[in-house]
């Protein structure tokens, strides 16, 4: 079940997969409906883009609960990227790429975490272990690990919020919810 937000009094797991999900949700509804003109736009003096974000919270959904929490190859198209000369990788190919492309390679990259973490909440809670290990020699917890993943989105709703009104006025929050 994807909760749609989190509980009002419930458990820790409901609690921190709410609290992502209701990001997420922010995210689908800010870039829904856009054509690519519209996840191109961005706010002088940042290049920033609605259709750069979707491809870089792709890009991180991956990294975190694919790659780090599982220790499992990345996916395509992270999987063909040289990092090392090519940092911004998901950020400058946006562009290149169609509204509905940036779109489902996102859906697809939350479709993975979700199960990645379901798999690890089923394989020792969140006190689960990553694979991935901090250069200090720590491996962060699945707790940690979906904290970070909603700052990290946290974090982005903020812009997506600023160009998406500059592309369009639309403001707010979902009225479906």
């Amino acid at each position: 079940m994807i909760l749609k937000e989190p509980p009002a009094a419930g458990n820790e797991v409901d609690t921190l997969l709410g609290g992502l999900e209701r990001q997420r949700r922010y995210v689908a509804w800010k870039c829904a409906n856009l054509d690519a003109t519209g996840l191109r736009k961005t706010l002088r003096p940042s290049t920033m883009t609605l259709g750069g974000l979707l491809n870089h919270l792709a890009l991180v959904e991956d990294d975190m609960f694919t790659w780090k929490l599982h220790g499992r190859a990345m996916p395509a198209p992270w999987d063909a990227v040289d990092w090392a000369t090519d940092s911004d990788y998901e950020w400058r190919t946006a562009d290149a790429d169609s509204p509905e492309q940036l779109m489902a390679r996102w859906q697809a990259s939350v479709e993975r975490s979700r199960v990645a973490v379901a798999d690890a909440l089923a394989d020792g809670g969140l006190d689960r272990l990553a694979a991935y290990t901090w250069p200090d020699g720590r491996k962060p917890s699945l707790r940690r690990m979906l904290m970070d993943m909603i700052e990290e989105y946290a974090r982005h709703v903020g812009h997506i919020d600023l160009l998406r009104e500059s592309v369009d006025g639309l403001v707010g929050e979902d009225p479906a919810d």
